[in-house]
């Protein structure tokens, strides 16, 4: 596999508080690629940075080769990388369909609220993105409606209507419920893999990682604590006790 991301000496500071502190990471293609790390370790931050949401003070981010530092988001998705957000950016007043409508119609930059929205072209595609995501018994309920795990893969749904070859995902089973979270964590899986879509995601459910991360990055204080395979890593005795949260003698379930 070659390079899709390479993130070098990534540094940002708030204050006194290092969110990068000289962060160093290549993302390859097709992978999935799990960050972990406690809260305010900079796993968002990293995000932010890569789609144009936050400036980093120093370093490198580059895709497929190409400089993404001082380019605006925008930007940035027109080259292949979208994102979904821990809270689902969904249009509550309208259906599941008519945001997946609205995602592809934005996509070819002929969004207009003067004009038809489910054109047939636009609802041909977004029926095909629903079906894939098994989200077309949903499709007529008003995102307002819906329950957490099917509000996480609309949204992601519609960040894959972007066509993207890297997607980056803040947490993408936060607030699901546990009966629901690994067919939605399948379910998405399973999806972005038969696209060829490379995955970087933040995640704190240490099973979901275990699942179907390839790779997991172990952030700490603004720095890259740990890199590896998820056996490796959700096994370290460091990672279960700083990160996970297991005591000496403890089996953790994801890692076991």
């Amino acid at each position: 596999m070659s390079v899709l991301l390479s993130a070098q000496d990534l540094r940002l500071a708030f204050g006194g508080v290092k969110a990068a502190d000289g962060i160093n990471l290549d993302v390859m293609e097709r992978e999935f690629l799990a960050i972990i790390g406690p809260n305010g370790a900079g796993k968002t931050t990293f995000i932010n940075m890569t789609t144009g949401h936050l400036t980093p003070q120093g370093g490198s981010i580059r895709y497929e080769g190409k400089e993404l530092l001082g380019m605006k988001p925008r930007a940035i998705v027109r080259l292949g990388i979208a994102r979904s957000f821990q809270l689902p950016q969904l249009f509550t007043e309208h259906t599941v369909l008519e945001n997946a409508a609205m995602a592809v119609a934005a996509r070819e930059g002929a969004f207009s609220p003067f004009r038809p929205l489910l054109r047939p072209a636009f609802r041909e595609e977004a029926e095909d993105l629903l079906n894939r995501f098994g989200l077309l018994p949903a499709a007529d309920r008003r995102a307002d409606a819906l329950n957490e795990g099917t509000r996480k893969l609309t949204d992601i749904a519609m960040a894959v209507a972007m066509k993207p070859k890297l997607l980056l995902m803040d947490e993408p089973t936060s607030g699901v419920a546990a009966a629901d979270k690994m067919a939605v964590v399948e379910t998405l899986a399973r999806v972005l893999r038969d696209a060829g879509v490379t995955a970087v995601f933040v995640e704190h459910d240490m099973d979901v990682v275990g699942r179907i991360a390839d790779r997991v990055a172990v952030w700490g204080q603004g720095r890259i604590a740990a890199l590896g395979p998820p056996g490796q890593i959700l096994n370290d005795p460091v990672v279960q006790r700083e990160v996970i949260g297991i005591r000496a003698g403890e089996v953790p379930h994801a890692a076991a």
